[in-house]
Formats: structure tokens, C-alpha cells, sequence
């Protein structure tokens, strides 16, 4: 229930869409579902706490997370609060802080946030003289480029907290402190917590609303404060004492609450207050004069009723008028229902220069007026928009790239005084702020020129130069359209200048500079463009001079190698130096050692690196990007690993594997050159908490995919495949984030007509996704497999790794386990994914992954299997969201058997139900919610 101001009556301010949409596990069906706790969305921040490990409240059970991945390393300095401040009521969260003694503008980044939807996001801030000085700071908060509030701090030992309900513009936050002169910055906590959008439906997308008082009416003890898990938002709701003029009223029976747009909880409806004389009214006042910031855009309020005594008489009456700064803002005579949830709030934003509630009782009630709770708020604007989002992104990263240790924090552009220092930016009311002019000259940038450059659409000039950038000039620089002037002088650069970047020079539209680079043109005048015919001269007759000589020394080197080798056919034998291994041949092409250092920039660009060695990022002649990766002299993994991998990738050929494009083995140098995967593996993915989580829909995808893969080692190769190795680490995605399995050092080839397993003499594979069974036997098959897939969706579904480090590291498989054996799904799942899921295909999702892990091999779904049942998973998405599929779920070319539920001649499952009994979890005596009976998802 509700009731709204007089001051406006359009009920339709209040409609918002709501977070989630209800969907029922039934096809076509939708119903009523049971609402949940949104924990799962929260992000608390403990700022300052040293260290990389977090902890549990013991008080809220609430996870607690140091601050170190959420802003820059060089940003700010950890301090513990002074010991004299600590009592039992001080909150952990509130034992350490982080200071600002340097920069204007220093920023907090909270990602994985879902744009469009409602947040809560609070800071908290208690000085207790971390530093010593006892000098309290007053300084400003900014939500993204939008103010925020005023921090003031009045006294050491009071903690001062900063809320704010505001729609998420993108899908990440930054929330920023500045220093406005008035004393060093410092933050203690942040805590975002995601909410229902229909929740508080004056915060959109043009304002936020920023927290001024928030009380609860009826505890007598002033440190009752009600919060998680009383509150399922984590509101913190303290309480307002005052014994001497009212009475506590406190129900024992359940208050019924049907407030979709405010939903306070349990513990506060049931306490309310009334006068201690009954002839006298209700009135306070609450203070906005320490509120030090313009509040031009009024205020808003929520008042909460609840009637929780019983009328002693059929005569007995409560109702009471409702006045604010001496106004009615009621019109009619109010009176609460009993045990129901009601309240009071605005339509529309109010002016006030003070603010005075008033209850006053009627004169036909014979009880007095009675309050439960109240909220007030001030309305601040969210309409100024931030530096477009595709030059954020590209500047961000060439700042990660350089390590740029400037005032680079917050919005490059936005406010215009807190611009970042060598951009500038060009404004226009219309349209996001946009990056015209870089100058990064005399920075000591090391290492290439950052290819993120090229996305600034508009920049207009760039002046790179005394710096130490080595390598070559992108080509995709040649795209910028509206580049004019680019000053690469005096660097490290090699390399001919890219045949575009020419063209604007010999068009007049770039002038460029690139002067004392000893190595940029390797073959003279071919880098200074002329006009007229003597241009084509000047090129063509040095390139034909090249070609000519090219074909002269390949003349020869295949001579060379004729009288070595006897006749070249289409592949290279590859022999085994002696290592047991049979000759290899190979189709792919053979690059010389040589070949390979120019290609990766003499091995500039480190990818990643692995038990083989360290793999490199590399670029072909013809501008193909590729990875190569590059055996060290000091690995473990040897020559046979070597020719295995080479062997395998030369003959497989899937999309969900990783193509290998060519090999080197060059006298004791070898390595393998493959397609290159600009998004990385997996592994990045879930482990990396400042980038964007992976979306539920795209993890199932990325599932898929791998299990694809994985099905056709198993099924369409002859003979068949294991991996030996599946794990995050080893599924690659491309640009469009499709996955693709990669390492196939430890594979190995059985006859499956004959052999159920292979043996092996020593035990592969990775702590944490081993099949025990082959740990314990030395026997592998399929199956093992199988099992470390089963870690692999853990993953994707729990974003936590193989192996969770705590007191005693314990494996992803028994932490999901103990916590569905008590049916709680919620725990499980990432906390990242806020929300956008069906839980209906988590379960289905989670069950499978169970499934492919259980001890025994035999009692472990195929892949053939796991691929049908992972695109069930995507088809229960598809159902619930209402929408088609924007992602490839079609399976592998290999066939499966019709009885299996799949049809090989559509590549669609055929009966998405048929097969739920065979992934059944049983837990201890208790079965857990199977697909038919799972819990459904408030949406």
C-alpha cells in the first residue's frame, strides 16, 4: 500500500519498470514467484585494509573485499584509525582508512554493473585522527562527473556516511573524492547494493536521490541499528530516541508488507512511537543546515505507518492530519492499517528551508498519532554525461598500457577543470565531451605504440615524441580520419612508415614527424613520399629490387635444403632429436627463428606465460595478428611435448579449437605460432574483478563452445583425443568472445574401439581440475576429461577459482556442494552477474557441472551429453527472457546418437527434458530442487 503528497497527483511518476521479470521453469508459463535476497549483488569495500585478503562481518555476514583492485596502485595511502577511537561498536570496516595527500581528483572504479538499472552506493568515513593531526577534512564526493555531496567531518569519533540511489548510466560507477582545499581526503568504506528498479521511482536517469536521514521510531537503545540481513538492501536504519516525550509500541506479530516501491523491512515496521501524554501530537524537526551543498532541486520523503496495537474498544479511533513545515501535504484525515506496511511520500521534489513534521490527531480520534519510520532526501542532477565511452575506454587502456602515474583518474574530460593533464577535450551541449588533442611528449612512455590509440575517432593531434616507444607504427593509425598532425620523433621506432600514413602525407592531409628514429625506414627514400610520377618510381623500383633479390635467396635456400633433405614435398618432416618421438609431418608453414623476431618485434609483447614458456604476440606480413608461443630453455615440458602439441594441432581442425598457422624449429629453438585471441583466456575473465563479468547468456556460450570442442576430441578425431589439461587457463576467446580450446601439449590419442583408457608414467594435468581417479590409477580416458570441464563450469557459474585459497584451501567442487546441499543456489552463484540470469538454468547448469565431477568415471555424463544439456541450459534462457538467442548454439559437426536426444541432421535438441533425470544431485538425505521444482528468480 501507499499514499502519495497531495502536492501532485500523477500516479504515473510512481510506475517504473521493475529490476527483474518473473519467469517459471513450465515453457510459456509465467506466474507469481517468490521474492529473494539481492546479496548476491553487493560489493563492500573495506578502503585501506592492507593486504589482498578479505574477511566476513561477523555482525552482517557480509564479505568484506581490501580496496587494491578497485583503484590505481600509486592512488592514496593506508592508514589504521587511532587505537583510542576502536570500541566494541566499531564496525571492522571502520578500522583502516585510505588517504589522498596527492592529486585534486582520486577515484574508486566499481564495475560489473548492468546500465539502466538502480543502485545503492555508500561511503563511509570516520577520521578517529588516522593521521595524528587532529585536523578534520571537509571535502567533496562525485558520482561519476556528477556531483555528489560534501563530505564535512565535525568530529573524530562520528561516522559520517554518504548514500546515494542512483540508475547506473553504464556498467561501471566511479565514484571520486576531491580535494577542495578544505583538508586531505580520506574514505573508510563503499558499498554498492543493487535494487529493484521499481524501488524509490523518484531516482532515474536525470537524478539521484542523496540520503539525508533515514530513522527507525521505537528502539529505546540508541545503538539498535537495523540492517543486513534484517534488510535485504542493506539500508542502514538508525534509530531515533527520545524516551522522555513518546512511547515504544512493538508488535509480535508479522507486519504484512505489499510496498513494491519502499519495502522497509520486518523489524522496523513492527516499532513505532506515539506521544507519552496521549492529548499531545507527534512533531520533530530534522536538520538540513549541516548539509553544507545547494539542494536546489528539492527534497523528497517517505514516512512509514503501520497501526501495531489493537483498538481496546469499538469506540477507539486513531487518526491524525499530516503536516510538513506547517502545511497539510496530506489532504485527507490519515489513518495506519493494522499489521500493514503503509506510507507516505512525494510525487515530486519540494523546497524547504527547513524540515518539520508535524502528526496531528483529529478531533474525533481518542488515540494519539503513531510513526513507525522516515526516510528524507535530497534530489541532486545525473544529467551531465562523461567523456564518450569509446575515447574512456581506448584512453584508459593506453593509460594501463604506459602505467601513466598523472592526475589520469575519473572522467578524462569531465569536470572540465579536472580534465587530465596532455588531453584535450572538445565540448558541445548536444553530445558527450570528445578527445581532439594527445600530447604525451618527454613521458617516458616505454615499449610500442599502443594500437588503443586508433580508436579515438576524433582525435585531431597526437605528439608522441622524446619518449623510448620502440617497434612499429600501426597501420591503424592510417584509419583516424581527422588526424591532422602526429609527432613521432625522437623515440626507439623501426620499421617502414604504414603505406596510409603516406598517403595523408602525400594527400597534405597529416603532417608527420618522425625524425631521429635511426631504424624507421630500412630501405631510404621509400618512406619520403614525392609528388607527381617520380613517386611510383621511387617506390615500385625498390620493391621490384626486393622482390628480385627475395626470389634469388629462396632460389638458393631451397637448393640448400635439396641437397640436405632430398626432395621438399607438401609438408616438413620434423624428426625427433632423439627423443623417442616418431617423424612428424606437418602441413602448416615453417618459420625460421629469425622470422619469428621479426614478426613479434624481437618477443616485445609478453601474452602470458606457461609451463612451455612464454607466449608472444606477433604480426604477419599481410597484418594477420598472431601468438606465439615460444619454448624456454629452462622448461620442463620438452621436445615431445613440443612435437604432441604440433602433431595434434596440424590435424585437428574445429572451430572451438584453436588453429595453429605455423611452427619453428630452428636447431634448439622451437615454438608454435597460432591464431591470436586479442580477449585472452578464461581464466582473465572470471578472475579479473575491474573488467566486465561475462553476462550469464555469454558464460553459457562460452560453455557451449568449450564443450564443443572438447566433444569433437572425443567423438571426430581418429583416433580420439584427450586433452589431458582443460582448464580456464587453456579456453581462449576471440574478439567476438568465442571460446576456443587451446595446449595440447599433454594430449593423447587412443584406439576407442579397443582401449577404454590410456596409461601414462607420469600424472599430467593441473592441481584442482585432475580426474582423481587418473591421480590415483594413472589411467585416463574421456572421462577425465570430462571431470575438469565439470571444474570449468563451476567456474563460470561461481566466478571463484579451481581452488579457493581460505584457512585450509578448499576445491570449488566440495564449497558448491556444501552450500546446495542446503539449497542455496545464491550462494553459489557469481555475485558479479547481478542478477541477469534465470535461476532455473543456473541450477541446470550447476547440476551438470556436479555431475561431470562426481568420483566415479562412470557415473559421468559424456561430452556428447554435457553439449546437449548446456544447450538446454541456453534454450531455458531463451524461454525466461523472451527473446531469441543472440549467440550460436548450434553443437559440433559431430553427429550424436538420435536416442541421445539430439538431431544430427538440424544440429537442435529434439526433447530439452528427456535427459534432466540423468544429472540428478542427491544431497546427503536431502534432494536437492531439481528443473521441474527449482526455485524461480523475482525478475
Amino acid at each position: 500500500g501507499g499514499t502519495n503528497d497531495g502536492n501532485n497527483g500523477d500516479d504515473g511518476a510512481m510506475v517504473a519498470a521493475s529490476l527483474h521479470h518473473c519467469c517459471c521453469h513450465q515453457r510459456g508459463t509465467a506466474s507469481s514467484c517468490p521474492a529473494r535476497e539481492q546479496w548476491y549483488g553487493f560489493i563492500s569495500i573495506d578502503c585501506g585494509l592492507p593486504g589482498q585478503t578479505g574477511y566476513v562481518d561477523k555482525t552482517t555476514t557480509l564479505s568484506y573485499t581490501t580496496d587494491a583492485g578497485f583503484i590505481d596502485t600509486d592512488a592514496g595511502v593506508n592508514h589504521n584509525i587511532s587505537a583510542e577511537y576502536i570500541t566494541p561498536s566499531t564496525p571492522t570496516s571502520l578500522h583502516s582508512v585510505r588517504s589522498f595527500p596527492s592529486g585534486e581528483r582520486n577515484c574508486y572504479t566499481l564495475g560489473s554493473l548492468v546500465s539502466g538499472l538502480k543502485y545503492l552506493l555508500r561511503g563511509k568515513f570516520l577520521y578517529a585522527n588516522y593521521d595524528g593531526l587532529n585536523m578534520l577534512p571537509m571535502f567533496d564526493l562525485y558520482i561519476g562527473v556528477n556531483f555528489w555531496t560534501t563530505v564535512n567531518i565535525s568530529a573524530s569519533d562520528v561516522e559520517v556516511y554518504a548514500e546515494a540511489i542512483m540508475v547506473a548510466p553504464d556498467d561501471f560507477v566511479q565514484v571520486c573524492l576531491i580535494n577542495t582545499g578544505g583538508g586531505m581526503p580520506f574514505i573508510s568504506g563503499l558499498d554498492l547494493r543493487p535494487l529493484k528498479n521499481k524501488l524509490y521511482p523518484l531516482a532515474n536517469e536525470t537524478q539521484a536521490l542523496v540520503l539525508l536521514h533515514r530513522f527507525n521510531f521505537g528502539p529505546t537503545d540508541s545503538h539498535t541499528i537495523i540492517r543486513y540481513p534484517d534488510d535485504p538492501h542493506d539500508r542502514i536504519w538508525f534509530p531515533f530516541v527520545d524516551v522522555e516525550n513518546w512511547v515504544d509500541i512493538t508488535a509480535g506479530e508479522k507486519v504484512n508488507i505489499l510496498d513494491e516501491l519502499f519495502q522497509p523491512p520486518q523489524e522496523v515496521m513492527q516499532t513505532a512511537i506515539t506521544p507519552r501524554d496521549v492529548s499531545e501530537n507527534i512533531e520533530f524537526t530534522l536538520d538540513l543546515e549541516s548539509f553544507p551543498r545547494d539542494h536546489s532541486l528539492g527534497y523528497v520523503h517517505t514516512v512509514y505507518f503501520c497501526e501495531l496495537q489493537e483498538y481496546p474498544s469499538s469506540n477507539a479511533l486513531r487518526q491524525f492530519y499530516i503536516y510538513r513545515n506547517g502545511v497539510l501535504t496530506y489532504l485527507q484525515v490519515y489513518t495506519p492499517p493494522y499489521l500493514a506496511g503503509d506510507f507516505v511520500n512525494s510525487l515530486k521534489p519540494f523546497q524547504a528551508s527547513q524540515y518539520k513534521i508535524s502528526l496531528n490527531a483529529t478531533a474525533k480520534s481518542t488515540l494519539p498519532p503513531i510513526i513507525n519510520a522516515i526516510e528524507l532526501f535530497s534530489v541532486i542532477s545525473t544529467t551531465t554525461v562523461g567523456t564518450n565511452s569509446q575515447d574512456v575506454f581506448a584512453i584508459r587502456a593506453v593509460k594501463k598500457m604506459y602505467q601513466v602515474q598523472k592526475n589520469w583518474m575519473g572522467d578524462p574530460c569531465l569536470p572540465e577543470t579536472l580534465s587530465w593533464d596532455n588531453l584535450t577535450c572538445s565540448y558541445n551541449s548536444s553530445r558527450p565531451p570528445i578527445i581532439r588533442i594527445v600530447n604525451m611528449s618527454f613521458n617516458d612512455l616505454q615499449g610500442g605504440i599502443s594500437p588503443d590509440f586508433a580508436a579515438l575517432k576524433n582525435l585531431q593531434s597526437m605528439d608522441l615524441s622524446n619518449n623510448n616507444l620502440t617497434g612499429s607504427i600501426p597501420e591503424a593509425l592510417s584509419q583516424l580520419e581527422s588526424l591532422k598532425f602526429l609527432d613521432l620523433s625522437n623515440n626507439k621506432l623501426n620499421g617502414p612508415i604504414p603505406s596510409g600514413l603516406l598517403k595523408k602525407v602525400q594527400d597534405r592531409s597529416l603532417d608527420l614527424k618522425y625524425d631521429n628514429n635511426p631504424d624507421i625506414c630500412t630501405n631510404g627514400s621509400s618512406c619520403q613520399p614525392e609528388r607527381g610520377s617520380n613517386l611510383a618510381i621511387y617506390i615500385v623500383v625498390p620493391v621490384v629490387v626486393i622482390v628480385v633479390l627475395l626470389l634469388v635467396a629462396m632460389l638458393y635456400f631451397c637448393l640448400q635444403r635439396k641437397r640436405k633433405q632430398g626432395s621438399i614435398k607438401n609438408s616438413v618432416k620434423l624428426k625427433n632429436d632423439g627423443d623417442g618421438n616418431s617423424s612428424l609431418g606437418l602441413e602448416s608453414h615453417r618459420f625460421t627463428y629469425r622470422e619469428l623476431e621479426t614478426i613479434t618485434n624481437n618477443f616485445q609483447r609478453v601474452l602470458g606465460r606457461g609451463g612451455f614458456g612464454c607466449v608472444f604476440h606477433g604480426s604477419l606480413e599481410d597484418g594477420t595478428q598472431v601468438a606465439v608461443k615460444l619454448r624456454s630453455h629452462s622448461s620442463n615440458q620438452g621436445v615431445r611435448q613440443f612435437l604432441a602439441e604440433a602433431q595434434v594441432l596440424s590435424r585437428i581442425h574445429h572451430k572451438n579449437l584453436v588453429s595453429m598457422i605455423g611452427y619453428c624449429k630452428d636447431g634448439e629453438q622451437m615454438a608454435l605460432v597460432y591464431e591470436y585471441m586479442p580477449e585472452g583466456t578464461l581464466q582473465e575473465h572470471i578472475a579479473d574483478n575491474i573488467r566486465r563479468a561475462l553476462p550469464w547468456r555469454q558464460r553459457l556460450r562460452v560453455a557451449l563452445e568449450s564443450a564443443q570442442g572438447l566433444e569433437y576430441l572425443h567423438k571426430g578425431c581418429n583416433p580420439p583425443l584427450i586433452h589431458m589439461d582443460v582448464k580456464t587457463a587453456n579456453i581462449l576467446l576471440n574478439e567476438r568472445l568465442e571460446a576456443k580450446i587451446a595446449d595440447f601439449g599433454l594430449s593423447k590419442a587412443f584406439n576407442c574401439h579397443d582401449d577404454t583408457h590410456i596409461s601414462t608414467n607420469t600424472i599430467a594435468g593441473t592441481h584442482g581440475y585432475k580426474d582423481p581417479e587418473y591421480s590415483r590409477t594413472g589411467q585416463a580416458s574421456t572421462k577425465s576429461d570430462v571431470y575438469s570441464f565439470g571444474v570449468v563450469l563451476l567456474e563460470l557459474v561461481t566466478g571463484k577459482p579451481a581452488i579457493l585459497p581460505d584457512t585450509e584451501p578448499i576445491s570449488i567442487i566440495n564449497w558448491a556442494r556444501q552450500r546446495l546441499a542446503r539449497g542455496d543456489i545464491e550462494g553459489v552463484v557469481d555475485t558479479r552477474m547481478q542478477g541477469d540470469h534465470d535461476i532455473n538454468a543456473v541450477w541446470k547448469a550447476t547440476e551438470i557441472a556436479l555431475k561431470c565431477t562426481e568420483q566415479v568415471p562412470l557415473q559421468r555424463p559424456s561430452m556428447a551429453e554435457v553439449v546437449m544439456q548446456i544447450q538446454e541450459c541456453l534454450d531455458l534462457e531463451e524461454v525466461c527472457t523472451g527473446r531469441d538467442d543472440e549467440f550460436y548454439t548450434g553443437s559440433s559437426s559431430v553427429g550424436m546418437d538420435p536416442n541421445m536426444g539430439y538431431n544430427a541432421s538440424t544440429n537442435r535438441c529434439t526433447d530439452l527434458r528427456q535427459n534432466n533425470a540423468t544429472l540428478e544431485i542427491e544431497y546427503n538425505h536431502r534432494r536437492g530442487p531439481q528443473m521441474d521444482t527449482s526455485p524461480v528468480a523475482t525478475r
